[in-house]
């Protein structure tokens, strides 16, 4: 049942005044127990029993089941509890398919659940009944047990079986609103992007490209034959200035670190350029990337300090929007 957006715009804006905000810039500057106790301080994690700051894994799982209940309870449709959720699901069926390859218990490789429990996605890929499953990750399976059969074991391989099963299904039950279908094609394309500047020749690249993309192998070839043409392809797309930061790291010969980046958040830094503007759904979604952003933010901070990396190091890989 779609819920009344109003009513969870009132239940976000009650919400919203938990957000750690400037606080996180205060961590980076900070010993990792100060850090740890200005997280508790703030109700982060609701405490979750943790009692040291190598235990602040406990609050950032105790804040993400937090947020699972939040989708599950105020989606405003299936469509974006699917765009939030299906990804931990197909990570799930990738791992069990790579424990089952590796002879291994799959426990310690799951993700959370997300819409399917993961217990329900084991019992169908042992029984090979797949009919509750997703149609996309039943076909992964599938598809994913002939490869195989085929005595190929790479692990390359099935996950991005599972990659492109995903994409195909976000396509094909994000369709609206209109929001999800840009947010599942933009990603498909930057995804596309990245494979290809990794990738030594289109022919090699083909297998590895998502589904879902609005960037079709013809333009996506040009990328191969010289900047000037990559970027002339990319015009009008919207991807320009992401094309053209994986070419500035390709000829500094560094990594696409920061592309991904910029991938990582672009959800987050999508929602939050109009946040002033945000209609229908949007503000729930947005309120869910910034908690995840914030959350990831945390993971770094705190793993970061008790490292002992430097301040500017810190602050340099904090993602997505922290005011």
């Amino acid at each position: 049942m779609a819920m009344d957006p109003m009513f969870t715009n009132g239940i976000i804006a009650v919400k919203e005044k938990y957000f750690l905000r400037d606080k996180l810039s205060r961590m980076c500057e900070m010993g990792a127990e100060d850090a740890f106790r200005l997280l508790l301080e703030s109700g982060f994690g609701q405490g979750a029993g943790a009692d040291s700051y190598h235990e602040y894994e406990a609050l950032l799982e105790a804040d993400e089941k937090d947020i699972d209940k939040f989708i599950r309870d105020f989606a405003p449709s299936a469509a974006e509890a699917e765009y939030l959720l299906a990804p931990r699901d197909f990570h799930n069926a990738k791992a069990i398919v790579k424990a089952d390859v590796m002879g291994v218990p799959a426990d310690s490789m799951l993700a959370p659940d997300g819409n399917v429990p993961a217990e329900k996605i084991q019992q169908a890929y042992i029984s090979e009944d797949t009919d509750e499953l997703p149609e996309e990750m039943g076909k992964a399976f599938a598809e994913a047990k002939e490869y195989l059969a085929n005595g190929d074991k790479e692990g390359a391989e099935i996950g991005i079986i599972f990659d492109k099963a995903l994409y195909r299904h976000l396509a094909s039950s994000c369709r609206r609103p209109a929001i999800l279908k840009k947010f599942v094609a933009e990603k498909a394309d930057m995804q596309n992007i990245l494979t290809c500047m990794r990738s030594s020749s289109m022919d090699y690249a083909k297998k590895y490209l998502l589904d879902g993309g609005s960037l079709k192998e013809r333009k996506l070839a040009k990328l191969f034959e010289s900047e000037d043409e990559g970027m002339k392809a990319m015009s009008g797309t919207g991807l320009e200035s992401f094309a053209r930061m994986c070419y500035d790291a390709k000829a500094e010969k560094k990594p696409l670190s920061e592309a991904e980046k910029v991938l990582e958040s672009y959800e987050t830094d999508a929602l939050a350029k109009n946040r002033f503007d945000l209609k229908a759904s949007e503000p729930f979604m947005y309120y869910i990337f910034r908690r995840r952003a914030e959350n990831e933010n945390v993971r770094i901070v705190m793993a970061s300090l008790i490292a002992g990396m430097p301040e500017k190091w810190i602050k340099e890989r904090l993602r997505g929007v922290q005011s």
